[in-house]
């Protein structure tokens, strides 16, 4: 088992839920930074793992997240 397999999937449900915290505690920009950086994990552990269900869920939320990015930008 990597580490890919063994680690990447707690981190980054700890930080999908460090964002939906900071959200429900009206942190913003933070909650962005986190909730986006754990679903990006989110989607590479789905592709490690071949897991269809995993890549839609969070690979589809990737461009939600860009775009509370580039509003934070601009």
């Amino acid at each position: 088992m990597t580490f890919l397999q063994k680690y990447l999937k707690w981190i980054s449900t700890f930080l999908v839920l460090t964002g939906i915290l900071l959200t429900n505690l009206n942190i913003y920009p933070l909650n962005i930074a986190f909730h986006g950086l754990g679903v990006v994990g989110w989607t590479i552990a789905g592709f490690a793992n071949k897991d269809k269900a995993i890549i839609t869920n969070f690979g589809l939320q990737i461009p939600l997240f860009a775009m509370g990015y580039i509003k934070l930008l601009f």
